[in-house]
This record gives C-alpha cells, sequence and structure tokens, in this order.
C-alpha cells in the first residue's frame, strides 16, 4: 500500500514548466477578479449613498410644512 501512495504522489520536486505557467495565469486572473470586485464595491457605495440622498430629498419634500 506504501508503494502504491508513494508511486501515485509526485516524486520529481520540480515542478513542470506548464503548471507553473498555469499557476502564474491563473494567479494573474485572482488578481484581475479582486480588483473586478474592488470596483463593483465601490461602485455601489456610491450608487447606494446617492440613492439614500434621493431618498432623504423625497421625505424632507413630503413632511408638512
Amino acid at each position: 500500500m506504501a508503494k502504491a501512495l508513494i508511486g501515485y504522489m509526485s516524486s520529481d520536486l520540480r515542478t513542470p514548466a506548464h503548471l507553473t505557467a498555469e499557476n502564474a495565469r491563473l494567479r494573474a486572473r485572482v488578481r484581475e477578479l479582486e480588483d473586478l470586485v474592488l470596483s463593483l464595491k465601490t461602485e455601489n457605495d456610491a450608487l447606494v449613498t446617492a440613492h439614500t440622498a434621493d431618498l432623504d430629498t423625497s421625505m424632507q419634500e413630503m413632511q408638512p410644512a
């Protein structure tokens, strides 16, 4: 059983070039998606602030004088 597990696991300590390239590509994609999430959060916060200000203005106009 131990021989089967050892044979299953890669005994080569060097990472093949295609795996290194794929890893770098995936890390870059993760950074890109994290940046997108951050920009969408910022945009959403701005929209919520604007909407809240509109609601506050509407509520003040609805108040009797």
